[in-house]
């Protein structure tokens, strides 16, 4: 199964995972100490640029000639939308920027560039989601809904088709988080009443949505209409499949954990900050990936501290890196074509029934637990800490040994 006692896992004491606890809880006062002027002037400056850069590719759209033009202002607006989606909507609705008190730039008032509402999106995905990151059956993230992520998750005959259910998840993804968050309302609604408001919420949202970018803007471009629509179904669709692969690649790679909810009782915040360090992942990115990716290429980052400005997660890491050092625990991160196809593989995998495979639930690449190590020999006394780091790289060691020839 899935990791039951966090603790064990990470072969850290209780007295280590506070002290790491600790050196977070100091590391968010720092940055919060810090923030002021140079971030609010970011997210200023980013908002602007972005609305420039949507505006300036609806008249290429509408007005260039050729299919360059054409692409130019497709390519445009898809970039414009994303960093829309990523860098200002999903954090924005994380609370980042409401210190400023700007009522424009704020989490409750900012209704983001997609289908989705985003007061359905804050709890489906600010509580549900970030509380209980990767937690088996309460975290609904972990393949909204759809697919397969983890052995601990049953296998049904519909997953077969788990390969294709992917790929049209990636391409219809705005859609899938509207749904996923509508759901996530419904479930707690107390009445009919209040889920049928629910669901007219979203119905509203969809309409003023595809009216803006399926009906208004085409019908702005008279006879040009079709090159004006082609464009907003092409860079919506593109804007939804890299939106697909930074989440996927921040929560399903190796080494992204999964937990049972067993793992929640009497958790600490201590506790909490360890389960985020193991149940996300990162992907290598300079400076314009990682704007482009909403600052998500530091996903543990962002788990770890969520209503933190984006623009401090680099800086940010650098701290956690070293914290990872001491405590000798993974840093999960690569390149982001191998963070995506390690995803893949998974996915494609977990189409499969159990019988089929041939790790088990305590020993797979992308679902293990502490009985992963049982049987293992402690580690001698030692001045030196000793974390699931080694941990990891012991048992690698030992499993190439007997591995036959």
């Amino acid at each position: 199964m899935a990791i039951t006692q966090v603790a064990v896992y990470a072969h850290l004491s209780a007295a280590d995972i506070e002290a790491l606890g600790r050196e977070l809880d100091a590391l968010r006062a720092e940055i919060e100490e810090r923030r002021g002027t140079r971030d609010a002037n970011y997210i200023r400056r980013t908002i602007a640029f972005q609305r420039v850069l949507d505006a300036s590719a609806r008249v290429v759209i509408a007005f260039g000639r050729g299919k360059l033009g054409w692409l130019l202002g497709t390519a445009a607006l898809a970039t414009a939308k994303s960093i829309e989606n990523m860098e200002i909507g999903h954090n924005v609705c994380h609370g980042q920027w409401d210190w400023m008190n700007d009522p424009e730039i704020h989490s409750s008032t900012w209704e983001w560039d997609m289908a989705g509402v985003s007061a359905q999106w804050r709890y489906s995905h600010n509580f549900r989601h970030h509380v209980y990151t990767n937690v088996i059956g309460v975290d609904d993230d972990i393949g909204f809904g759809v697919i397969r992520m983890s052995r601990d998750q049953q296998w049904r005959p519909r997953l077969l088709l788990q390969p294709l259910q992917n790929l049209l998840l990636a391409a219809t993804f705005e859609w899938g988080i509207a749904l996923h968050g509508l759901y996530s309302e419904q479930d707690r609604a107390a009445t009919s009443a209040e889920r049928q408001a629910q669901q007219r919420l979203l119905i509203g949202k969809i309409i003023r949505q595809t009216g803006k970018d399926y009906v208004l803007f085409p019908a702005l471009s008279g006879r040009r209409w079709r090159r004006t629509l082609a464009a907003a179904v092409s860079a919506n669709a593109l804007r939804n499949l890299w939106a697909y692969v930074v989440i996927f690649c921040g929560h399903f790679p190796d080494g992204a954990e999964k937990f049972t909810p067993a793992a929640l009782e009497n958790e600490t915040k201590a506790e909490w900050y360890l389960r985020q360090m193991l149940g996300t992942a990162n992907f290598d990115a300079g400076p314009v990936l990682g704007f482009l990716s909403g600052h998500l290429s530091h996903q543990i980052e962002h788990h770890l501290f969520p209503d933190l400005p984006s623009n401090r997660y680099p800086e940010i890491a650098r701290r956690v890196r070293e914290l990872c050092d001491k405590y000798d625990l993974p840093y999960t991160t690569g390149p982001l074509p191998r963070q995506y196809l390690l995803t893949l593989r998974t996915i494609n995998k977990l189409a499969l029934p159990d019988s089929f495979l041939t790790a088990t639930a305590d020993d797979a690449p992308e679902t293990a637990s502490e009985r992963k190590f049982a049987g293992d020999p402690q580690a001698a006394p030692s001045t030196v800490r000793r974390g699931l780091r080694t941990a990891l790289r012991d048992r690698a060691r030992r499993d190439s040994l007997v591995r036959p020839a």
